[in-house]
């Protein structure tokens, strides 16, 4: 994983141009925590990795104990990002409301604080490898097309599923931001065991999706 020390080409005042998670985690660690870490400003400076952390913070709320907000927050984003990544996508598009808006940085501290021993467990594995299975477009729109799947799965009220979302998504964030093939590769393994489970609960499922759609 690239270190802050790596990244010589991050702006004192900005700091979101150095692409490694490590330097990204730094700098949603460091700073005033009441002030807010809006979208569009997080992600104007990155190129590779953008999605991967618009990801990252898209899931933020599936780890917080708040009943439907996972599914009200995380659910739909993570549904716009898989879909733009199936369209073929490089970089994300943020509609207007949705970029001028973002999680305060005590916020992410108290996230990355929760996830940290976990990272640091990943720090010596991840690295970029097995390019076709991230850059490509092909593995692009594949991963997309799960993320939408997963996206859809999120927002519906499925008891006890917001964690398991939240870290599978994780994963899928972690390979982006690090062009990590390896992990791509079990992140659509366990996309795609999630999709067959629920499948073999389709009824249940399907009921959940009507009552979701009756409610919007």
């Amino acid at each position: 994983m690239t270190s802050p020390g790596d990244a010589p080409d991050a702006e004192p005042g900005h700091g979101y141009s150095a692409e490694g998670i490590r330097t990204l985690l730094d700098t949603f660690l460091l700073g005033d925590p009441d002030e807010p870490l809006r979208l569009r400003t997080i992600l104007a400076d990155l190129q590779h990795s953008a999605f991967g952390v618009f990801l990252f913070v898209a899931i933020l709320p599936a780890f917080l104990p708040v009943p439907g907000l996972a599914g009200g927050l995380s659910g739909p984003l993570v549904t716009l990002i898989g879909a733009q990544m199936l369209i073929g996508l490089r970089k994300p598009w943020l509609p207007r409301f949705i970029g001028e808006r973002g999680p305060r940085r005590r916020t992410m501290q108290r996230f990355v604080g929760r996830i940290a021993p976990w990272l640091r467990r990943l720090d010596k594995l991840l690295k970029p490898r097995l390019p076709a299975l991230v850059e490509t477009l092909p593995a692009r729109a594949f991963s997309g097309l799960l993320l939408v799947v997963l996206g859809i799965l999120l927002s519906l009220p499925i008891p006890f599923t917001n964690y398991a979302f939240g870290a599978m998504l994780l994963l899928f964030s972690l390979a982006l931001l690090e062009r990590d093939g390896g992990l791509m590769l079990v992140s659509w393994l366990g996309g795609i065991a999630v999709a067959v489970g629920l499948g073999l609960a389709s009824d249940q499922v399907v009921d959940l999706s009507r009552e979701w759609m009756h409610k919007l």
